[in-house]
């Protein structure tokens, strides 16, 4: 099956038409994985990026926006100075004592000109924000789509500080420009809003994130877990987090260099692991970013859901365009039916490299894995992914049951697909 990419302009002129459930949660997905697809690349920010609107009266799982403005007086911004945001849907029944926080994607800014076209966005600035969203996938209060997080505590966190969460002020007053590296601080303001809400009185808690927000989990997975000691069972979720320190196909460390650039702008080096940081050489510090190297450290049980084949990874890590100046891989990048068989042997590669990076995680007792063989990018948040008649299974399982047996402790989940395109249940993105 695939997902198709349309022309996101000409759907805008028909936003006020009554659309399905399912067409509004794909037209979405295709609008955050459009970002994801952008964010990385400093020039495609050229022009404000918009939301479409939502049919409000259709369905209880459309959420207004909180502006944490006491966020302000602690410095807790977004890049350009607005305050941070949040949604949250209240729980009910068995759930009104438990919590699931997802944190936005996004992609990541690396330099002085990316973080300033950022900023007038809604990855950058409260100010673009819709000030409703859906609550879908993981955050739906339907149980036919959620079963097992249905009817918890549920809040979405907005991303807009371009680091996952994990920039420091230090070099603010460097950049020349107004832009505020707050991203660990806006954390701690969230989470202290988080915890005066109810959080402090949770009796389960689930943090998950998706893309960059996945990244993000990874990174404060044990902190979180710190907030809430006396809470019962306390767990982390990466939905397409596991970025990968990859050569892409012209033997360069594209990825590692753009997160040094990163970890560099922003000071992010004080939210990583000690032991990375402390590396000698400069030029590994970049690679401190990288998921394999953070989760060495998190004693907190964690869930990665990853595709084996995640399209971002593959137009951004081992093809990104600069690698592939004669259009060679063009078809392939944009739908992986168009791949010949030996683009699909170097992609069976990349996936390869993504099962060594996990040897040691997957020997981990308390973790959890559900890697498929789709080209996707975020599986948790869209019904259509995360459970439905017609989600991605392996071993007759979706992911929303795979991550729900992990949680409970109903039984060892380290779910690997085999290698494409063996699994007929993928939903593969296609780009037009």
């Amino acid at each position: 099956m695939a997902l198709t990419i349309s022309n996101l302009r000409s759907r805008g002129l028909v936003w006020l038409r009554r659309w399905s459930k399912k067409e509004w949660a794909i037209a979405m997905g295709v609008f955050t994985i459009t970002l994801f697809a952008l964010a990385l690349i400093p020039d495609s920010f050229t022009e404000p990026l918009y939301t479409p609107s939502h049919p409000l009266d259709s369905t209880a799982d459309v959420v207004d926006v909180t502006l944490l403005h006491k966020a302000k007086p602690r410095g807790a911004l977004c890049l350009d100075g607005s305050v941070p945001a949040y949604h949250f849907q209240k729980g009910f029944g068995s759930g009104s004592a438990n919590w699931l926080l997802h944190i936005e994607g996004g992609g990541w800014c690396n330099s002085v000109a990316s973080c300033s076209l950022r900023k007038k966005t809604a990855l950058g600035s409260s100010n673009y924000m819709e000030p409703r969203v859906r609550f879908s996938g993981i955050l739906s209060a339907d149980p036919s789509q959620n079963p097992d997080f249905f009817n918890w505590n549920k809040v979405k966190i907005r991303y807009c500080d371009g680091a996952s969460f994990a920039g420091h002020s230090d070099n603010e007053l460097k950049t020349g420009d107004e832009l505020f590296f707050r991203g660990q601080l806006i954390w701690e303001v969230v989470m202290d809003e988080l915890l005066s809400l109810g959080l402090s009185r949770a009796k389960q808690a689930l943090l998950s994130g998706c893309s960059a927000g996945g990244l993000a989990t990874l990174i404060h997975c044990d902190d979180f877990h710190k907030l809430l000691p006396e809470v019962g069972t306390v767990k982390c979720l990466a939905d397409a987090g596991f970025f990968l320190n990859e050569k892409d196909v012209l033997g360069n460390l594209t990825m590692r260099s753009f997160y040094h650039d990163v970890l560099t702008l922003q000071g992010v080096a004080k939210s990583l692991p000690k032991e990375c940081v402390a590396m000698p050489e400069p030029s590994e510090a970049g690679s401190c970013l990288f998921p394999h190297q953070i989760i060495k450290n998190i004693n907190t049980p964690v869930f990665l859901v990853n595709p084996a084949y995640d399209f971002w990874q593959i137009q951004h890590i081992l093809i990104p365009d600069s690698s592939d100046p004669h259009g060679y891989w063009q078809k392939c990048r944009r739908n992986i039916h168009n791949c010949s068989p030996s683009q699909i042997e170097i992609l069976h590669g990349f996936r390869d490299s993504l099962l060594r990076a996990l040897s040691d995680f997957q020997r981990n007792k308390d973790g959890g894995v559900f890697i498929n063989s789709c080209f996707a990018h975020c599986q948790t948040w869209m019904a259509e992914t995360w459970h439905s008649a017609s989600s991605p299974r392996i071993n007759i399982k979706t992911i929303a049951e795979s991550v729900g047996d992990w949680y409970f402790n109903r039984r060892v989940v380290k779910q690997v697909d085999c290698p494409y395109p063996c699994n007929p249940t993928c939903i593969h993105m296609d780009f037009p």
